[in-house]
């Protein structure tokens, strides 16, 4: 947001950060970026980004626990699942398909919480490399099970429909498009 303000010395902003799919028209938003799957198809949507997901712990909670070697043991190791994912966890390999159901005694309705438990070493989870790159960088979080693929996850950029998106908004898109994909 800093160098986008920087860039756009004449645009403020007002940022929700906010989980929940939020009516845009009604609560006068004018440009959203969602992760995942989109629920309302009336919304005019652009695909601004995609990422690679994985399976991520940290390293105390794998010296307590193991580092699994394959899906089917994350049915021994507790989850935290964020909810708009679910507790089944879908991977492929070499043209195979495997799908676990892991056990959560955490389950989260924000990215923030799944961060904040994963990095309290409460367990393992599926995120977006996005999500924690800095601590993928530095080490304090690692990946697992590497040699699988996890569904990509798509970042959105959203606009209400009916109105015509402003400037300020297609040029808060555009900016998050190159940033994203550089």
């Amino acid at each position: 947001m800093p160098k986008f303000l920087a860039q756009n010395p004449e645009l403020e902003l007002e940022v929700i950060l906010d989980d929940r799919q939020i009516d845009l028209i009604q609560e006068g938003i004018d440009v959203a970026l969602r992760m995942g799957k989109l629920m309302d198809s009336t919304l005019a949507a652009r695909r601004v980004a995609r990422c690679k997901r994985l399976v991520l712990g940290t390293p105390a909670y794998f010296d307590r626990e193991g580092r699994p070697a394959a899906p089917r043991e994350l049915s021994r190791h507790q989850a935290i699942v964020y909810l708009q994912e679910g507790s089944v966890w879908s991977f492929r390999r070499d043209g195979s398909e495997v799908s676990v159901r892991v056990q959560s005694r955490l389950r989260v309705t924000a990215a923030e919480g799944v961060r904040a438990a994963v990095l309290a070493d409460a367990g393992l989870t599926t995120a977006s490399e996005w999500m924690f790159s800095p601590e993928l960088r530095l080490g304090s979080v690692r990946a697992v099970l590497s040699e699988w693929d996890l569904p990509t996850v798509d970042l959105w950029a959203v606009l209400p429909t009916g109105r015509t998106a402003t400037a300020k908004a297609r040029a808060f898109v555009n900016y998050f498009e190159r940033t994203f994909n550089e």
